[in-house]
């Protein structure tokens, strides 16, 4: 019983040490990532053409042109060679923008009624872009890898032994349940594309007092839910988020 607990140790450790080779820009955090960034770019261009196959592109208005025109000015700043940029506006009244790996961007009508000016409408690319620099996707997937093998290590130690513990060990890491592991994570990572994202904006020129305004704009008539039990940071935690950034970002140019 010892021995195959020693043994699901040294193994999990291993996973983590190997996996942890990669690092997000600008914030430098160490990443657990199993995918390759060419299997990453591969799902990232087929998942954009399925999108778009089912979604209205709308083309040539001033907002299709004013997304293209913000978006690549952002792009120029992002550092990534290996991406082939693309910005398209879709008819939809979701609140909602994205980004997949290899610098794919669709923005959604809906979001606009919050983004009310070019450097709000920048506030949203600039995150989005900032999930794919981080490659939050691949991590979101690796992690469930994870997961998915502590669940199956850990039931065969745990089958052996008091069953009691089997529920504390799937509390612990969040197995049959949501608040655990995986939620916290989904948290840490918007922060953390706004971070990224406020960096963007600041390199790309745009002001980033307007990113404040977009989540307040976005907060407007709306009951926040839980944090805890949400995927994203309450607006008024990434209002204050931000503002730790910008003053971070301004001591650094007065150095």
């Amino acid at each position: 019983m010892k021995i195959i607990k020693n043994m699901v140790l040294i193994l999990l450790s291993l996973i983590i040490i190997i996996g942890c080779t990669h690092k997000t820009p600008y914030t430098n955090r160490s990443q657990m990532i199993f995918m390759s960034s060419e299997e990453e770019l591969a799902l990232g261009e087929k998942s954009y053409q399925e999108a778009l196959a089912e979604a209205k592109v709308i083309t040539g208005t001033k907002d299709a042109n004013r997304v293209k025109a913000i978006g690549e000015r952002i792009a120029k700043v992002a550092d990534r060679s290996d991406f082939t940029w693309e910005f398209n506006l879709v008819e939809d009244e979701a609140l909602n923008a994205f980004c997949l790996p290899g610098g794919k961007v669709v923005v959604y009508t809906g979001i606009l009624k919050a983004a009310r000016n070019d450097d709000q409408l920048a506030t949203v690319i600039s995150h989005e872009i900032a999930h794919a620099l981080a490659r939050h996707g691949a991590e979101r997937m690796s992690s469930a890898k994870v997961q998915q093998g502590i669940q199956v290590l850990g039931n065969v130690v745990l089958a052996v032994g008091a069953p009691e513990y089997q529920n504390v060990f799937n509390q612990t890491y969040g197995i049959g349940t949501q608040v655990g592991v995986m939620l916290p994570y989904g948290r840490m990572q918007e922060s953390e594309a706004d971070e990224i994202g406020i960096y963007l904006m600041h390199k790309a020129g745009y002001n980033l007092q307007e990113a404040l305004k977009f989540w307040e704009n976005m907060s407007e008539g709306k009951q926040e839910t839980n944090e805890f039990l949400s995927t994203h940071p309450s607006s008024s935690t990434r209002i204050e988020d931000i503002k730790k950034v910008i003053v971070k970002i301004q001591s650094q140019a007065n150095i």
